[in-house]
């Protein structure tokens, strides 16, 4: 019988012996992360300069669990305002250095500093005109001799405790990666709306870009009275309309109340007769709105701080565009 997840081929170690292993793990890379903050020179700064004036693209190489490290990174970059893309090195000799222009920056990972496909592809990269950036675990090594900068990721040990499998210098790697990243995005004043529009299939993009007028219903879809009709119709109305509420409008189509299904119910426990009540009695006045151009998590934040389930919008002059409930913003995906 094969083992299953309660069973293996091996002895088991107590629990305690796997999260002590684990802490440590994570106590030593941590404390590298540490160290690695207090040997930060000019070189960083040189770093962030060059990266932050590059008229062409950031191009992110390494070999191996680096490469792996150097695709993050360039993402990050890519993301977060600074045009970035991974090359591997060992294509890069045959055919893909002609991605790299002279207005571009290589950034070039290697823990050793001397793996051979980028030592390979570095005179042809500096002959281009480009600069490089080295990020190595060896400051006497030949890619961090031959870089235009070179940023230190050196670290006392592996937490892998046969000291060959990168972990705290990998980690360290891309804890640098990222600190150029947030930096650069610091000093281009990268916002959270720049963020978003280069990540429109996700959550943060649809909060960050869906606007009202994206997710609210207009014309004959948006329930509305006069206050001067009976309850009744106002009934049959937020029926047929099924929103949940109807507006109240004045003579200019401007919002004076609002009547929801929780009015209905709580107008029948308290008694009313709905057959002799006009509208405009029982209505809520001066109810919420939000303008169509505001950010649909605006809406949300709005509707949760009063309490409410939806909101009118009205245009610069107060006069009623449309109306959205908390059901449209569940499909729009903003909630």
């Amino acid at each position: 019988m094969a083992p299953t997840l309660l069973q293996s081929t091996h002895q088991q170690a107590p629990n305690t012996d796997i999260l002590d292993l684990a802490r440590k793990v994570l106590s030593i890379e941590a404390k590298e992360i540490e160290a690695l903050a207090t040997r930060l020179d000019m070189q960083f700064s040189a770093a962030v300069q060059l990266i932050l004036n590059c008229k062409g693209r950031v191009v992110v190489s390494g070999m191996g669990k680096s490469g792996h490290i150097g695709g993050k990174i360039a993402a990050t970059l890519a993301s977060t305002g600074t045009p970035a893309f991974f090359m591997h090195p060992a294509e890069a000799s045959h055919g893909d250095l002609g991605m790299i222009t002279q207005d571009d920056v290589v950034i070039a990972l290697s823990n050793s500093g001397e793996s051979d496909e980028l030592l390979n592809i570095l005179p042809t990269i500096i002959r281009l005109g480009a600069k490089v950036i080295s990020i190595t675990g060896a400051a006497g090594s030949a890619l961090a001799r031959e870089a235009h900068i070179h940023l230190n990721a050196e670290v006392s040990q592996e937490a892998c405790p046969l000291g060959l499998s990168p972990t705290a210098s990998s980690t360290a790697a891309l804890a640098l990666g990222d600190a150029l990243a947030v930096c650069v995005l610091e000093l281009r004043d990268f916002t959270a709306e720049d963020f978003a529009r280069s990540h429109p299939g996700g959550k943060l993009g649809r909060r960050l870009l869906t606007r009202v007028k994206d997710v609210m219903r207009t014309g004959d879809m948006v329930p509305t009275v006069s206050a001067n009709i009976p309850l009744i119709d106002a009934i049959n109305e937020i029926t047929q309309k099924g929103m949940g509420f109807t507006a109240i409008l004045d003579a200019d189509s401007r919002p004076i109340g609002i009547f929801t299904d929780g009015d209905l119910r709580r107008a029948f426990a308290a008694g009313l007769d709905a057959s002799n009540t006009i509208i405009g009695d029982v209505m809520r006045p001066h109810p919420q709105a939000i303008q169509s151009q505001q950010l649909a998590v605006e809406a949300v934040e709005l509707m949760e701080n009063k309490k409410i389930n939806a909101l009118l919008v009205t245009d610069q002059t107060g006069k009623l565009i449309g109306a959205f409930n908390i059901n449209d913003l569940l499909k729009a995906k903003v909630i």
